[in-house]
């Protein structure tokens, strides 16, 4: 398949306004892991199906999150309560709709912003934040 260049330029577009506060703050994270899972990481991209161990981990990480909505409401949930991500984010995250979203932040207790922010609120946040 030819892909015509205004075609990638189309997708390049769409996908960074979709995932631009994602992309745009990539940042290197480390962990530990058992020997052979250390292994099996480091050939994934020797198996020509990923280019690099980093876009094999996103992928795992992807279909982790695709498979186990639990997982993703609770991620929602923390990041809310954290204030790192919006109600509309959060919802996005979750899988959910808005009124679904505000009944799992009730049953967890998570109180719900107002988003009645001053502008110098906003500021501080934005500023605390890292932006």
């Amino acid at each position: 398949m030819v892909w015509d260049v205004k075609c990638i330029r189309f997708i390049y577009k769409i996908t960074l306004q979709y995932y631009g506060d994602v992309i745009m703050a990539t940042k290197n994270i480390s962990f530990t892991a058992p020997e052979l899972l250390k292994m099996e990481i480091e050939a994934s991209s020797e198996t020509g199906y990923y280019d690099n161990k980093s876009e094999f981990l996103r992928d795992a990480t992807r279909t982790l999150l695709a498979a186990r909505k639990d997982l993703r409401i609770a991620i929602a949930c923390e990041l809310y309560k954290k204030e790192k991500i919006s109600l509309g984010r959060a919802v996005e995250v979750a899988g959910v709709n808005y009124e679904e979203m505000k009944k799992i932040l009730a049953e967890r207790h998570i109180k719900r912003k107002s988003g009645s922010e001053t502008l110098e609120e906003m500021k501080k946040r934005a500023k605390d934040m890292g932006a």
